[in-house]
């Protein structure tokens, strides 16, 4: 059989078109293997919500993910199907997303009756933070963020629409303005309610209450990173020093590839003592 140069172009770019998919799929076995050896290890269900920009189909178009209905719906099922006595191993790396995905999350986790120990290797912000409160347990790498809770409306902080009208004062503002500073109030006390119903088998009331006013009211702006110190003093249980099959299993959702990579580097570890120059 005769193969002529354009069958040969045809099957170099059908090939060229299936190799990613082909590519996706031994990734994809290659992290549910180790995410199952790491159950194993651990005896424990682990679960992983994983937001990084990724690419979709052949044409590696860039897609960022959020945490949505979708990603609570799939979390909720794998709760279902873990038993009351087994504890549950959540690892978290969201910039955030949905406050009622993020709250459905959180309360099933809470009512999980064994240990829940969520993992965070880089930052888990907003509604992740939300989603890492409700865990018995919150490991992080030493340089690891969490971030405040502050509910945003559109492109603002719901609490800078409140303090916008209290300083004007209401009869110098529109009625569109008024109207979401009315949903900002009610968003910034229901976002409060629920961080101190998280925190109530964690501290005292007060301290519950205390903490979620700093977290859900505006202290910081909503990209402020809360290390493992601030975390610590403020009376959470964070512990530092993650398995080393998080990383690994986090290096198995990698970015797109770009055509010049932002940061470089030889990825071998180096020992301590350096290399003696020649002939000394």
């Amino acid at each position: 059989m005769n193969f002529s140069l354009s069958d040969f172009f045809w099957f170099i770019f059908l090939l060229l078109a299936l190799l990613p998919m082909f590519r996706q799929r031994t990734l994809e076995a290659t992290r549910l293997k180790l995410i199952r050896d790491l159950e194993k290890k651990r005896g424990t269900r682990l679960i992983t919500i994983i937001h990084r920009q990724e690419a979709i189909s052949f044409l590696g178009i860039p897609l960022t993910r959020y945490i949505n209905v979708e990603d609570s719906e799939a979390v909720l099922r794998a709760i279902r199907l873990t038993p009351d006595d087994m504890p549950i191993d959540l690892l978290l790396h969201t910039p955030g997303g949905l406050v009622l995905a993020a709250e459905q999350i959180a309360r099933a986790l809470q009512k999980h009756k064994a240990k829940v120990t969520v993992f965070v290797p880089h930052y888990a912000m907003s509604g992740g933070t939300m989603i890492a409160l409700a865990a018995d347990e919150i490991i992080m790498d030493e340089n690891a963020v969490l971030g405040p809770v502050d509910p945003q409306l559109g492109n603002y902080p719901a609490v800078s629409i409140v303090e916008t009208v209290r300083s004007k004062g209401p009869d110098k503002v529109d009625d569109h303005t008024l109207i979401l500073a009315d949903i900002a109030t009610k968003a910034i006390n229901q976002v409060e309610d629920f961080i101190c119903l998280l925190l109530k088998d964690k501290m005292s009331a007060e301290k519950a209450r205390e903490m979620a006013r700093v977290l859900a009211g505006g202290t910081w702006t909503h990209d402020y990173p809360l290390t493992c110190e601030k975390l610590k003093e403020s009376g959470l249980t964070v512990c530092e020093g993650l398995p080393e099959e998080i990383y690994t299993l986090m290096d198995l959702y990698p970015q797109p590839a770009q055509r010049r990579p932002s940061v470089q580097y030889i990825p071998l570890p180096y020992g301590r003592e350096r290399e003696r120059p020649k002939g000394s």
